[in-house]
């Protein structure tokens, strides 16, 4: 098998003092592994210009890619740039026209002036290849090493720092490391679970995960939104992979049932608005504790207004009774977290909006509970054509987590309410 190792190397001192979290190394590697490429160590370096050419030079010894991403802007604290000059035995500077027509373009739509500042990004070592950057003004730099530099021919690909930059140009620094590297077949396939646990799961499917071929990897990925990924992935993969590995997940779908709830890489909210969209049918939402995350999540689908009608967020009892139509007593009586008021607060919006089904949500998210219900407690309403549930579900997370389970069990409820 032909490995390729990378290094993924994050510079400047606004990371290592936790002022920004780093998103891009999770988000390259992802990438990565995707093509083949196995990613060796993550690295956080300062903007030290010794410490720059020093680690990165160790990292270019002990693998053949090494990704690095940040200090490139045009700031004097912005060092990178340099210190990959003298790394690449670079002699000079020159412009890039076509980055620098983007600086250009990048400025004029903000309405700010081009200053000399702006189009020095555009300079860049001459020892280096380009990948222009389309949303940023610094370009991609590749440098290329011989085997006589580190002991076996090497890459090594300076990114600009900026989330959105990194990955709006990843695409293009991945076509370019497999046009430049023989790299091993793979083949990766994800399906996805909701309402298991990662431990629960690896349980139900133990069997079916100890007779895996020997050349079969699984994976779990869980999330508190989309729930639990398994992928399967075949390392030194030849034409028949995906054959296999399908014919082995269909092995999986009895023992999953309805916690399976698609065949790829996906949302629940997105499945959700399938669905609905498939039957032509409508939805609506009314949120207490989860204060709009749920009307969120399904708009963020795109061509979600084909079925989504709109919210109530009912965060009080006095909108509770006033909007929706909540019954004051059921209140005093069954307490604001009950499955009486979850199933009024569908109801209640269900009828305000006439669409075909309605969701809500009635909890405590936090450190706050009552005498009926306890901290991480949330109350699901489901309201359609064949009559009114309700579904508590429990959780011990802080505030944030604890809201995005709540959404997430919610739009995971509704989904199996419509497929019965």
């Amino acid at each position: 098998m032909n490995k390729v190792n990378a290094s993924i190397c994050t510079i400047g001192d606004e990371i290592l003092i936790g002022q920004i979290v780093d998103t891009n190394s999770s988000m390259i590697s992802r990438a990565l592994g995707e093509i083949g490429v196995r990613t060796s160590q993550m690295v956080s370096l300062a903007d030290n210009r010794k410490e720059i050419i020093e680690i990165l030079s160790n990292q270019l010894k002990n693998n053949e890619i090494v990704i690095s991403t940040g200090g490139l802007g045009p700031t004097k604290d912005d060092i990178t740039k340099d210190a990959l000059a003298e790394l690449s035995g670079s002699h000079s500077y020159i412009k890039n026209e076509a980055q620098e027509a983007i600086v250009h373009d990048i400025l004029h739509a903000r309405g700010l002036d081009v200053l000399d500042i702006n189009l020095r990004q555009a300079m860049v070592p001459d020892s280096c290849e380009v990948i222009l950057n389309h949303r940023g003004t610094a370009p991609i730099m590749v440098f290329r090493f011989p085997a006589s530099k580190f002991g076996h021919p090497a890459a090594l690909y300076a990114m600009p720092g900026v989330p959105f930059e990194t990955e709006a140009a990843l695409g293009d620094v991945i076509n370019n490391i497999k046009e430049h590297f023989k790299l091993d077949g793979i083949y990766h396939k994800t399906i996805m679970t909701y309402g298991l646990a990662e431990s629960a799961l690896s349980e139900l499917i133990a069997p079916w995960e100890d007779a895996l071929p020997s050349d079969v990897h699984l994976a779990y990925l869980p999330n508190p939104l989309t729930g639990v990924r398994l992928r399967l992935s075949v390392y030194g993969a030849d034409g028949n992979a995906e054959n296999r590995v399908n014919e082995l997940f269909e092995a999986l779908k009895p023992l999953l049932g309805d916690n399976l709830y698609s065949d790829a890489d996906d949302t629940l909210e997105a499945v959700l608005g399938r669905l609905l969209r498939a039957k032509g049918e409508s939805l609506s939402v009314a949120e207490s504790c989860t204060g709009g995350e749920i009307a969120h999540l399904i708009t963020t689908v795109p061509g979600s207004s084909d079925y989504f009608l709109g919210s109530v967020t009912s965060y009080s009892p006095e909108i509770k009774k006033k909007v929706l139509g909540v019954d004051a007593g059921t209140i005093e009586e069954k307490g604001i977290v009950s499955s009486e008021v979850a199933a009024e607060m569908a109801e209640g919006v269900r009828r305000l909006t006439g669409s075909t089904y309605s969701l809500s949500t009635t909890g405590w998210a936090d450190s706050y509970g009552d005498e009926h219900e306890p901290a991480g407690t949330v109350w699901v309403g489901v309201s359609g054509p064949r009559g009114t549930e309700t579904r508590r579900f429990r959780y011990k997370g802080d505030r944030k987590r604890n809201i995005e389970r709540f959404a997430a069990s919610a739009i995971d409820f509704l989904r199996r309410y419509i497929i019965k």
